[in-house]
C-alpha cells in the first residue's frame, strides 16, 4: 500500500502578498511544494492531491503535471495526481451563508474536499511549509502500518525551537499528550518569539497572558496522518459546526479542532510522532532570503540534487 499526499494549497498568502505555494526559492526556481514532493516520493508515497482555488486551478494544475512528468514512485510507476478545489459555497445543503462571507472554512474544509478521490491513509500537509525528509519517512511509515485500522489517527510533533522564524513572532498550537503520546490537545499560541533574555515566549490564546514556552515543547504544523474513515466523522463535525457558526464571517473549521472533537467524543485517538526535522517557512516576505539560502545550504551539501527534478 502506498499512502497518498494530500497538500493543502488553496491559501493565497495574504501576509506573504500573493500566491507563494508557487513561488520558486530553490537553486534552480524550485518551490516549497517541489521538496515536499521530492521527500514524500522518497519515503514512498504513490499520490498527490491538491486543494486549490478554482481561480487558479488551471495555471497550477499545467504547471505541476508538467514540472513532475517524469517523478517514478519508488516502484517505479509514475506519480499520480488528482486536483480539487476548495470554495466558500462548498458546504452540505440546507445551511446559510452570510452573503459578506469571502474566505472559504478553513483546513478542515479544505481536507473534506478529498472525500471522493482519497480511499486509502493519507498525509495532510500545508503547500508552503518545509518538514524535512525524516518528517515524511516517519509518517509514511506510521500510515503504511495503519491501513486496516480505524479511529486511530497521527500528528507529527516538531520542538518549538525548531519551527521559530527570524523574522517576528509565530502562531503554534503546542500539543499537549498522555505517557502513551496519545494527543489530549492543541493549545495555540501567538506571537512567539525568543526574547532578548534567550527564554522563548508566547500569547495564550485562550486568556492573552504571555507565557514562557519550553524549546523542546512539541507543536503541530500541520502534519497529519489519517486513514479514510477520518472524512465520515469529520463531515458530521463540519455540519455540526455549520449549525452554529453558518451565519459568521470569519469562523474556520479547523484540523485541529475536528481532531479535539473526535478525541473528546471518543470517536478516536490521535498518536503525536516527534520528529528531529527542522520546519521552516515563507511565513513573512522577511523569511524568503533566509529560505532561499537554506535550500542554496541543502544542494551545496548533496541533501538534494540540483536541479530537484529533470527537464
Amino acid at each position: 500500500m502506498k499512502p497518498t499526499l494530500l497538500v493543502l494549497a488553496a491559501g493565497m498568502g495574504s501576509r506573504y502578498g500573493g500566491l507563494k505555494q508557487m513561488d520558486g526559492v530553490g537553486p534552480c526556481g524550485e518551490t516549497i511544494i517541489d521538496y515536499s514532493i521530492f521527500d514524500a516520493v522518497q519515503a514512498g508515497f504513490g499520490k498527490v492531491v491538491y486543494i486549490v482555488r478554482e481561480s487558479f486551478r488551471e495555471q497550477f494544475e499545467s504547471t505541476v503535471r508538467e514540472k513532475y512528468r517524469n517523478v517514478k514512485c519508488t516502484d517505479g510507476k509514475a506519480l499520480e495526481f488528482q486536483f480539487v478545489t476548495q470554495e466558500l459555497d462548498k458546504i452540505p445543503q440546507g445551511f446559510p451563508v452570510n452573503p459578506e462571507r469571502v474566505k472559504p472554512w478553513g483546513t478542515a474544509h479544505a481536507v473534506q474536499m478529498a472525500k471522493d478521490v482519497i480511499k486509502e491513509p493519507f498525509a495532510v500537509i500545508n503547500g508552503d511549509d518545509y518538514y524535512g525528509k525524516d518528517s515524511f519517512h516517519i509518517l509514511a511509515d506510521w500510515l503504511r502500518s495503519h491501513e486496516n485500522t480505524e479511529g486511530v489517527f497521527s500528528i507529527v510533533g516538531f520542538a518549538l525551537e525548531n519551527t521559530l522564524s527570524e523574522s517576528g513572532g509565530v502562531s503554534r498550537g503546542i500539543c499537549s499528550y498522555d505517557s502513551e503520546m496519545r494527543l489530549t490537545d492543541v493549545v495555540e499560541h501567538l506571537n512567539i518569539f525568543r526574547e532578548d533574555d534567550g527564554v522563548i515566549r508566547g500569547d495564550n490564546s485562550s486568556d492573552g497572558k504571555r507565557v514562557g514556552i519550553h524549546g523542546a515543547d512539541l507543536c503541530s504544523m500541520n502534519m497529519w496522518g489519517f486513514t479514510p474513515d477520518y472524512f465520515e466523522k469529520s463531515d458530521r463535525i463540519f455540519e455540526n459546526f455549520l449549525r452554529e457558526n453558518s451565519n459568521e464571517l470569519k469562523k474556520e473549521y479547523y484540523i485541529p479542532f475536528a481532531v479535539d472533537c473526535m478525541i473528546k467524543e471518543g470517536d478516536a485517538e490521535c498518536e503525536v510522532l516527534s520528529t528531529p526535522s527542522h520546519w521552516f517557512g515563507v511565513t513573512f516576505k522577511e523569511d524568503r532570503p533566509a529560505v532561499v539560502a537554506k535550500f542554496q545550504e541543502l544542494a551545496d551539501n548533496n541533501t538534494y540534487p540540483s536541479p530537484l527534478y529533470e527537464k
